[in-house]
């Protein structure tokens, strides 16, 4: 159980970086993780230079910090890349095995699961998670005989057995954080309402209506509270952020950990009055500036509390960007997903090659590029790496300890890394070869291939668009990628050993 867990973990003090940049440091940083919805990798100007979107915040944080320019999410969607941040551990090994979550799903992350937040709370800091959920949670029934939630076709909840009153069986409070305001699950899916440690802040609930007037303007009809506004929800998670950044920087002896998960630019496509015709990318673009203007204002905070030395800041994406064919039609100056194939679901670059920045000016020399390949699902053991922590046994079994790479004491290259889509299909990236274990894109785009090969192989260092497929070509190395794929689902890690044992 999670309790066991706690007396497993080595609890460390702090242990300076020997970059030389970060002699002085003598006390554990404040740690931000910002994840953003459905941003992509060509949004950015600092990774895009013709991107048509004014990211200037998110250009002063990766001009003072390190950018990863091979980083990728765990999966092509949102539900299963959380589940891998917050355990270290490929959501294809769960229940879930395609797809994502609704806002009335069980919870996906099993209570005794040792998660990032576990892991930091052991180092002695505060931990918050202020934003999109998408994990599931376990509402409690009105009616406990009935033994679970009932649902219809449409994955809605039948709302007389949820009792809103009473906090949640299972979410982000018994995960390891000491706070949470959450929305359940995307901004397009009901319930529309706040969470706050577990329990609804506005009951009850009154009906709300399917809504889809143009390209991006869409959300799910279903409930939502009396106060809830859709268009109101990233500025309100933004300024909840800052008043828990602001209290929690007042107790000296414990830093803090705020994963703050945003739900920009996920649809729906809402930016406020000031950011609309702001960029050339449409109505897309003005929210992916309002996005911007989010990080900024955190930024602000941590300048204005005088804490941005000690602060690492985490900036990323939980996959690609939804930029479809027709909007690169409409838009063509800018390129959502880069070069990169595909877009949001797909097992192609596209859906999982995502932006990554890492700031920490008092630790970490600025204005630096990484390029060996990352996975988010590495942050439990890199966490461990920067608290000086064992991680308990079965912790974080698809989890590489980055912090020697960020830290320049030690160059590092990822051994493999298993990417998936929205569809469940696999690929694995090992050194230069990407292969891919099936044909089409394994999400919303191509669906089929015109290749004749039964999948695909890519030679990523001669062409990251994924061009030429050279499935037929190397025959020796399918089969040895396919082997080793094989190998990793079936034996449940894909890092070290399959128990990390104490040294």
């Amino acid at each position: 159980m999670r309790k066991n867990y706690y007396l497993l973990v080595l609890i460390g003090l702090f242990i300076p970086s020997t970059h030389s940049y970060a002699q002085a440091k003598t006390s554990k940083p404040n740690i931000i993780f910002i994840l953003a919805d459905d941003l992509g990798y060509g949004d950015l100007k600092k990774s895009n230079p013709d991107a048509q979107i004014p990211t200037p915040n998110i250009s002063k944080l990766a001009d003072q910090g390190i950018m990863f320019t091979n980083a990728h999410s765990p999966s092509a969607v949102c539900t299963p890349t959380r589940y891998g941040i917050l355990t270290g551990r490929y959501a294809f090994r769960t229940t879930l095995k395609k797809s994502v979550l609704f806002g009335y799903s069980p919870a996906l992350v099993e209570e005794n699961r040792f998660t990032i937040a576990d892991l930091l709370h052991n180092a002695a800091y505060q931990t918050a998670i202020i934003g999109k959920w998408h994990l599931g949670l376990d509402w409690k029934p009105l009616n406990a005989s009935l033994n679970a939630i009932q649902f219809n076709a449409a994955n809605v909840a039948d709302l007389s057995n949820i009792d809103f009153t009473a906090p949640v069986l299972n979410g982000p409070n018994k995960l390891g954080f000491d706070y949470s305001y959450i929305l359940p699950a995307s901004l397009d899916m009901t319930p529309y309402i706040y969470l706050e440690n577990g329990k609804c802040t506005d009951y009850p609930l009154v009906p709300m209506e399917d809504h889809n007037s143009a390209r991006g303007i869409f959300w799910r009809g279903g409930f939502k509270s009396n106060s809830f506004k859709i268009e109101n929800t990233l500025d309100n998670f933004v300024d909840k952020a800052k008043q828990y950044i602001s209290k929690s920087s007042q107790d000296s002896d414990h830093p803090f950990f705020l994963y703050l998960a945003l739900t920009a630019p996920h649809t729906p496509w809402l930016p406020a009055d000031q950011f609309k015709s702001t960029s050339n990318a449409g109505v897309y673009g003005d929210f992916v500036a309002h996005t911007d203007n989010a990080v900024g204002r955190i930024l602000h905070t941590l300048d204005s509390l005088h804490l941005t030395e000690n602060t690492i800041v985490i900036f990323t994406s939980d996959n690609g960007a939804d930029w479809k064919p027709k909007d690169l039609a409409d838009f063509p100056g800018h390129r959502a997903n880069y070069i990169f194939r595909g877009e949001k679901s797909d097992i192609w670059e596209g859906g999982h090659h995502i932006p990554l920045i890492i700031r920490w000016p008092k630790g970490l020399a600025g204005n630096q590029k990484i390029k060996e390949v990352i996975c988010l699902s590495d942050f439990m053991a890199t966490f461990a790496g920067l608290t000086n922590q064992q991680l308990p046994d079965e912790a974080g079994p698809d989890s590489y300890n980055f912090w020697p790479l960020i830290n320049g004491t030690k160059k590092l290259s990822r051994p493999s890394i298993i990417h998936h889509s929205n569809d469940g299909m696999f690929a694995i990236r090992k050194g230069k070869w990407k292969f891919i274990d099936g044909v089409g894109s394994g999400g919303w785009s191509l669906k089929d291939s015109l290749d004749i090969a039964p999948g695909q192989l890519y030679d990523m260092e001669k062409d990251e668009r994924e061009t030429t497929n050279l499935y037929n070509t190397y025959p020796e190395i399918v089969k040895e990628m396919k082997a080793i794929l094989e190998q990793q689902k079936l034996q449940g890690y894909s890092v070290g050993a399959p128990l990390k044992t104490k040294q």
